[in-house]
């Protein structure tokens, strides 16, 4: 049986600074200016991503589109808060009768985090950037997010670092 250490040691995953376990495993040659982004960005960018029961991925934004892709293990609950305070959420699995999806994007800009459904074991997903991931984009929620968006300060407060 598969369980997150053979996805681990598989995929050569490495712990990621949002929490979890991550791999990058496409970085696009090509890249692009554009003007909402300073210098270069490569075209897309690919990663693995694994999370498992009682970790998170802390709520974060970056300036580009994120798509997600369910491999294996448990549903993956993606929350979201966009600029205006608006909070949805999209569950990542194989019950497309459940409402789960396969793939699903976060928009640029959009506040998000990520956890195991229920009591699962853990996620193994993929996340696609365009333009690609870049450090320089990305931006760890702190506890002025809570001030901001105070109708959500417990999801806050419990999704970060």
């Amino acid at each position: 049986m598969k369980n997150k250490e053979y996805w681990i040691t598989q995929l050569g995953l490495e712990a990621h600074p949002e929490g979890g376990y991550f791999a990058e495993t496409y970085r696009s040659k090509r890249t692009i200016n554009l003007e909402e982004f300073e210098g270069e960005r490569n075209l897309s960018t690919g990663i693995y991503f694994l999370i498992d029961q009682g970790a998170f991925s802390a709520f974060h934004k970056i300036k580009s589109d994120e798509m997600w892709h369910f491999y294996d293990g448990d549903p993956l609950i993606v929350h979201m808060i966009d600029e205006e305070g608006n909070y949805s959420q999209q569950t990542i699995g194989r019950s497309i009768e459940s409402g789960e999806v396969l793939q699903f994007v976060v928009p640029a800009n959009v506040w998000f985090a990520s956890e195991v459904k229920g009591k699962g074991d853990y996620s193994l997903v993929g996340c696609t950037v365009s333009p690609g991931f870049d450090f320089a984009d990305f931006e760890l929620a702190d506890r002025t997010l809570i001030d901001k968006f105070s109708q959500h300060a417990e999801l806050l407060s419990r999704l970060m670092r």
